[in-house]
């Protein structure tokens, strides 16, 4: 089995993005999903995902991911009626960065003040 398809079929975001774990999506192309996070930490809190398996930002480098991936999280966060008042995008790479799923993601936050530095 390729690491590709392992990851596909263990890594739980993958799951997501193919539908055999339940979300709550807010969004669906070919390259991307976006779900509602189930422990929120702001009134708006959606997980923004490319559909291939990429483990975390570094091994993003040379990929053709980030354009689309983070256009698409802008998007979100301007459907969900955040542009005025604010948001967050933020990625954590590693564990030592608070990354708990190894599956790169994005999170949309924003319905709150946020303060800094985050964390």
């Amino acid at each position: 089995m390729s690491q590709q398809a392992d990851a596909t079929s263990t890594c739980l975001f993958c799951r997501v993005a193919a539908g055999t774990v339940p979300a709550t999506t807010v969004y669906r192309d070919d390259t991307t999903v976006a779900f509602r996070d189930i422990n929120p930490q702001a009134p708006t809190h959606i997980l923004v995902i490319p559909r291939c398996h990429i483990p975390h930002a570094a091994a993003a480098a040379g990929e053709n991911v980030w354009q689309t991936f983070m256009s698409t999280a802008t998007q979100i966060a301007l459907g969900e009626n955040l542009g005025e008042r604010g948001y967050r995008l933020v990625i954590n790479s590693g564990p030592a960065a608070g990354q708990s799923v190894d599956h790169l993601h994005v999170h949309v936050l924003g319905g709150r003040d946020m303060r800094w530095p985050p964390g």
